[in-house]
């Protein structure tokens, strides 16, 4: 875990158990990891929201409008990493192991934000708990998620929704 809490208190959206309720889930809309976590929260009635690249820009063609994204002033995937993390209270990253391109960024990003973050990798053995613990001492309530787009890792999508599924039918 990195980031820091601020001493913000425990959000009344925080269950006895430590397992925070989350507000809204947000990404930037590219395949992969940011879809997923976008489809997770919708199937758990998780509002969902974010920032995507003018033109809603994804590797795969514009992204649909059931993903009600804004788009941000220009087509730089930066700036919509950038802006993602800016309006999260923190920022997961799904990612299989070392972080590279867009997802780096992402990291680099938060870091400089002193916002809370949070890598949980595939091969994790618990990583709900995990997130559920991390997101209680942040009290975060609007969840940025990001991780590598579906043609930098194969079964992206299906490992990274398995994972966000199992942590929101738990809040």
């Amino acid at each position: 875990m990195t980031g820091g809490g601020f001493g913000c208190p425990r959000s009344s959206l925080t269950s006895s158990r430590g397992r925070v309720q989350f507000r809204k889930i947000i990404s930037g809309g590219q395949t992969g990891v940011d879809r997923a976590a976008l489809d997770a929260a919708r199937t758990h009635d998780v509002a969902v929201g974010g920032w995507c690249p003018q033109g809603r820009r994804a590797e795969d063609g514009p992204i649909a409008p059931r993903y009600p994204l804004r788009e941000t002033p220009t087509d730089a995937y930066a700036e919509r990493t950038a802006w993602n993390v800016r309006d999260s209270d923190g920022t997961l990253i799904v990612a299989p192991g070392p972080l590279e391109g867009g997802t780096a960024l992402t990291q680099r990003e938060a870091e400089a934000r002193k916002k809370p973050l949070l890598h949980v990798r595939l091969t994790d053995p618990a990583p709900v708990p995990m997130i559920h613990a991390w997101a209680a001492e942040h009290d975060v309530r609007v969840l940025n998620v990001a991780g590598p787009r579906a043609s930098e890792g194969d079964g992206i999508y299906r490992q990274a929704r398995s994972i966000l599924e199992a942590l929101l039918a738990s809040a």
